[in-house]
Order: C-alpha cells, then sequence, then structure tokens
C-alpha cells in the first residue's frame, strides 16, 4: 500500500494568534494541492510550546479552542493532526486532535509528561491516565479522548506518541492493538541541545522497529518566545530503517514536507549526512539570533566589541547568521523582513552581507588607558571585515570624573592596592551607558558578552558588561568559544580571528603593568570547565569533584574552594543576567534549567572540609 503523507515544520509565537494560523493554513492549502492524505503538526501548534503561565489563563485556552475550530474548518478530505491545550472535567491536558471532514474524529492526550531540564509540563498540565478513554463533547458530538488509536482504512491503523510519551519504557504505542499495517504518529516540541538530535534519531528508528511500523517525528521550528530553539525537523523510519530526515534549522515560516510510504515493499537506502557540532551550534544561533531579532520588532545589533574572545564571537557570529539568512531565502526577502530601505544588491554575496550588516549593525571600541592596542586593533580589523558601522572613543575622561568627585566628597584617595575591585568595575559600568545610549537610539538590541563560565563564577559586572537586552553566548562556555573560533577560522575561512586567538583573554581593567589576564583572576578555563560541568550538571559537591579530576591536586583543590566560594556568592548575578539561547545539556537560567538560593553559606563548610 502506498501511501502519501506530509508533516509540516512550524514557526508559531505564544500570542501570535493570526499568525499562527497563517502558518497551518498555509500548510493545510498546500498540502492539498500536493495530494496529501494525512498531514501531521507538531505539539501544541495553535498555541506554541512555550506558553508557560500563559497556560493557567482560561480566556487563553479559549481562544486556543476559537482557533482550533478556525482549523476544522479547513480540513476536508485530508486527515490532519494538530496539537493543542485541551481542557477537560477541569483539568488541562496537552492533546492532539484527529480531524477529517471538517470534523474531530478524536483527541489523543499526552501521558509521559517531562519536568526535568528546562521543562516544567506538570505545572501546566495533567498526565493522562496510560490505557484509558472517555468522551468528550466537540461541537455537540462525542468523541474518544486518551490514549487512543484511529482506523485510517480498512489496511491502516494510525497510533500516537507526542513527544516524551516515547522515551519511557510505559508508553502508548504499547496500548495500540491492531492487525493493520501501523502507522505511529509522533507531534513533538524538542529543543535543541548538543547531541540531542542524535538521541531523538535513533529512538525515532528504535521505535519503528519495536513495533513494526512506520514512525514519524514532527517537530516544531525556529526561536518561538526567546529561549528555546527548535531544529524544524522530521524523521521518518519504517521497521529499523531510516526513510528521511527533513531539512534542519530554517528561516522560514513553516516547512512542509512530503512521502510517499511504502508498506509492503523494501525501501531506497536513505544516506544520513551528519552535522559536525560546531555546523549544528552555528545553525542554531543563527536562527535564534534572527528570529529574537524580528520578533522583538526591533531594527538591529549594537555590541561593545572589545577585541576579545567573548565580543569577537558575537560579531563574527552576527555576520554568519545574515549570510545563512541570505543564502536561504534571498537578499530581497532580508532586506524585506529586517525592513531595510533603499538598498540594492551586488553581485558579491560578501558585499551584500556586509552592507546589510552597515545598516543594522553597529560596533564601538570603548577604551580606556588601561586598553591594549592589540585588542583595538582586533577590534577594528573584524568590524571591517564584518562591515559593522564602528566606533571608538575614550572613556578615560568620565571614569575620572566619578572616581574624583567621590574622592572629594568622601575624602578617600582611592587606589589600585586597597580598591582593586570597584576601579575595575567603574570602567566597566561607565561604558554600558554609552552602548545603551546607541541601541536605544537607533531600536537595536545591545548584546551582552557573557559567556557561561564566567557567570558560574559572576565574573562579570552588573549594569556593565553584563548589560544587555540578549545574552547570546550566555549558554556557552570558554573551551567551546576557543574551538568555536579556530573552526571558524580554519573550515569558513574567517582568518581575520586568528587575531583574537592570539591574544590571551583579559577584562583589560587593570594598568597594562599588572599584565591582568582571565586565567590568573580565576583559573585555567580548562579546570574551570569540568569543575563547572560537575557541580552544576552532575550535581557533584566539592569533595567529589577533587576524586573526578585528575592533575595536581593542590591546584585542583583550590580551584575547586574558588569556584564553589564564586559560584554560591553569584547567583543574584545569574537572576540578572540578559535572557539567553538554550543551547547545550545543561544550563545556569535561574528561570529555567538551575534554581538555586540567592543566600547560603557559599559552601563555605563543605570547601573547609577539604
Amino acid at each position: 500500500m502506498k501511501l502519501k503523507i506530509g508533516s509540516s515544520n512550524l514557526n508559531q509565537t505564544p500570542l501570535a494568534w493570526e499568525k499562527n494560523f497563517s502558518n497551518i493554513r498555509n500548510s493545510i492549502n498546500d498540502a492539498r494541492k500536493k495530494n496529501v492524505k494525512i498531514l501531521c503538526f507538531p505539539e501544541l501548534s495553535i498555541t506554541g510550546y512555550s506558553c508557560q503561565d500563559l497556560f493557567f489563563n482560561s480566556w487563553f485556552i479559549k481562544k486556543s479552542e476559537k482557533y482550533l475550530k478556525k482549523v476544522v474548518k479547513l480540513c476536508d478530505v485530508m486527515t490532519v493532526l494538530i496539537g493543542h491545550p485541551l481542557k477537560y472535567n477541569g483539568k488541562l491536558y496537552n492533546a492532539v486532535s484527529i480531524i477529517k471532514n471538517k470534523e474531530i474524529k478524536g483527541c489523543f492526550i499526552k501521558s509521559n509528561l517531562p519536568n526535568d531540564g528546562i521543562h516544567y509540563e506538570k505545572r501546566w498540565f495533567e498526565p493522562w491516565r496510560l490505557g484509558e478513554i472517555k468522551e468528550h463533547i466537540f461541537d455537540k458530538k462525542k468523541v474518544p479522548i486518551g490514549t487512543i488509536q484511529y482506523e485510517f482504512s480498512d489496511s491502516l491503523t494510525l497510533g500516537f506518541e507526542i513527544c516524551r510519551d516515547s522515551w519511557d519504557s510505559e508508553r502508548p504505542a504499547k496500548y495500540i492493538r491492531t492487525k493493520k499495517n501501523l502507522l505511529i504518529i509522533n507531534p513533538i516540541a524538542s529543543h535543541y541541545a548538543f547531541g540531542k538530535f542524535e538521541f531523538r534519531k535513533n529512538q525515532v528508528l528504535e521505535s519503528s522497529k519495536k513495533f513494526n511500523c512506520t514512525y514519524i517525528s514532527t517537530n516544531l521550528l525556529g526561536n518561538e518566545s526567546g529561549k528555546f530553539i527548535f531544529e524544524g525537523d522530521t524523521i521518518l523510519a519504517q521497521k529499523g530503517r531510516l526513510i528521511n530526515i527533513t531539512k534542519r534549522f530554517s528561516f522560514k515560516n513553516y516547512n512542509l514536507n512530503v512521502f510517499i510510504i511504502n508498506q509492503e515493499n523494501d525501501i531506497n537506502k536513505y544516506i544520513y549526512n551528519k552535522l559536525n557540532s560546531k555546523e549544528e551550534f552555528i545553525s542554531a544561533f543563527s536562527i535564534a539570533l534572527i528570529d529574537y531579532l524580528k520578533k522583538s520588532g526591533l531594527n538591529g545589533f549594537a555590541l561593545s566589541l572589545s577585541g576579545g574572545l567573548d565580543s569577537s564571537t558575537i560579531a563574527i557570529l552576527v555576520y554568519e547568521s545574515v549570510r545563512r539568512y541570505i543564502d536561504e531565502v534571498g537578499f530581497e526577502e532580508v532586506i524585506k523582513k529586517l525592513k531595510i530601505s533603499n538598498f540594492s544588491s551586488s553581485k558579491n554575496e560578501n558585499e551584500n552581507v556586509k552592507n546589510i550588516l552597515n545598516k543594522i549593525f553597529i560596533t564601538v571600541y570603548q577604551r580606556t588607558k588601561n586598553s591594549s592596542k592589540e585588542t583595538m586593533r582586533s577590534a577594528k580589523k573584524l568590524s571591517d571585515f564584518i562591515g559593522s558601522k564602528h566606533f571608538e572613543w575614550n572613556i578615560d575622561q568620565e571614569v575620572n570624573s566619578i572616581v574624583s568627585k567621590i574622592s572629594k566628597n568622601t575624602r578617600v584617595e582611592y587606589n589600585w592596592e586597597k580598591h582593586d575591585i570597584s576601579l575595575q568595575n567603574i570602567q566597566a559600568r561607565v561604558r554600558s551607558p554609552f552602548i545603551w545610549f546607541i541601541a536605544n537610539t537607533n531600536n537595536f538590541l545591545l548584546l551582552a558578552t557573557s559567556n557561561r563560565s564566567e557567570l558560574s563564577v559572576g565574573y562579570s559586572t552588573m549594569d556593565g558588561d553584563s548589560s544587555g537586552s540578549i545574552s547570546p553566548i550566555a549558554g556557552l562556555d570558554k573551551i567551546f568559544i576557543q574551538k568555536l573560533l579556530k573552526y571558524l577560522s580554519e573550515h569558513h575561512n574567517y582568518r581575520i580571528l586568528d587575531l583574537v586567538l592570539n591574544l590571551k583573554p583579559s577584562a583589560e581593567l587593570q594598568p597594562l603593568k599588572y599584565n591582568q589576564t582571565d586565567e590568573e583572576d580565576l583559573m585555567p578555563y580548562r579546570l574551570l570547565s569540568k569543575i563547572e560541568y560537575l557541580a552544576v550538571k552532575k550535581r557533584l559537591g566539592p569533595k567529589e569533584i577533587i576524586n573526578q579530576i585528575k592533575g595536581e591536586k593542590e591546584e585542583i583543590k583550590e580551584s575547586v574552594k574558588k569556584f564553589f566560594s564564586n559560584y554560591g556568592k553569584s547567583q543574584w548575578k545569574r537572576e540578572r543576567a540578559a535572557p539567553s539561547f538554550h543551547f547545550d545539556e545543561f544550563s545556569l537560567d535561574s528561570s529555567l534549567w538551575h534554581r538555586m538560593p540567592i543566600l547560603s553559606k557559599n559552601y563555605l563548610e563543605d570547601t573547609n572540609d577539604l
């Protein structure tokens, strides 16, 4: 039996009701033209997945129901599966409706709800009791809801799971009873994280083999609500063989995919081209950044470009994001979406990228007497390469004005021996109003430059270098950032990055005679990254971490003490950090992954035991 099925990966936005509906409607219309018989949408397609506490609002659920009815009217002979919240007996469920002939034929409900990592589904939804089937009234008609299956034809049964349903050993697929061919449909909202896609791919393969079926998983797409990134993939497997993996990481509003599945004959071998971790990350970052800009309604980006690793990483990634955006949707569409007027394209692709960045990206090098010529040169060369509108100015006058005014009134002579941290922080804080002024007057997003290694130990100045609308690399540790820049230099021929790679990371806030470096202030980054991973991801204590790390024990012990002391003291900084994208299997985001007390003994008793 041959069957034409489709999937649509949607880029939805919470509360963007008409835009979300438009993506659904256009997908259905496109699928109808291609004679698709079954169309699968992702999990919670109507509202978007990342609606958080909006799910508590009764008006919000009623509006979702209103748009579900609008979708129902679009579905005639084609069978459509679409995700949405469902209110039943006073409780809210995560559901998928089966629609055909402009009627809801049944509603499958999710049983295995994620409640770990960045997920808190049990805060909003009730888990459905596996195997249970009830009745619910839609438009005055009773329909089955729960762990249901749907008899599509005399020869095909449709079974269902929703995302995490398929992760657990006790899962809905075990309750399917049929002697027909079986197609299991899994609408998902699975966020991007390093290495996660391979897990999901293997899960689809293993499920198709275990249940002797065709298994399709359809994911959401894009930066839905600011932090989560959805890859926009559909994975299709049959009886343990991979049939297809669609394009991941698209800038489009939706991607419709059409497959012809054959339940009886052997299928052609599918060759899967795996992305390496760096390319996967760059793709995820690019759609996260471009989506954030478009959905925020702002006009571009502002960045305090210090010439160091972190700000240079952000600058080159802005360039690469725009380049990839143009490459997929075309120059004219990018100009339209980014609201750039009176602009003509060049035959040279790099010139097009640079010319766009000159309109939407402002970088500033804000030097003091403690800044080096090398970082100023690095910033200037990089800004020339990417095409940003670049400025340089000196902030010594403003710093001196603040220090001298306070000194005069307090009658304290501030000096580097007694007031080192204060004198460093005032320089970082003085830079902030300048770059905020640039961002505000141009209606731009201000990009903060903190990385995860710095956030873990509080190595940033509040209201200084931590200032920003979004902190795009706050989910990455310093080691990954160093390796990423090296990769971009070698594999994308961005040799301009060699300038920054040859510099030792430094805040450049102390006088040059001190030869300040980040690793002297903190600890070797190789150690910091290991300790952070073991403390945050693996949740190990100080003693356990010392036993896990190989090397000079005294150095490790001192580094562990320093880490935990600063880690405990810095939670208030993490609470105030700008929003960040979620990239890794763990995060320091206090609103999502990492909830810690602000006040504590800062691990003092635990580290004293060492």
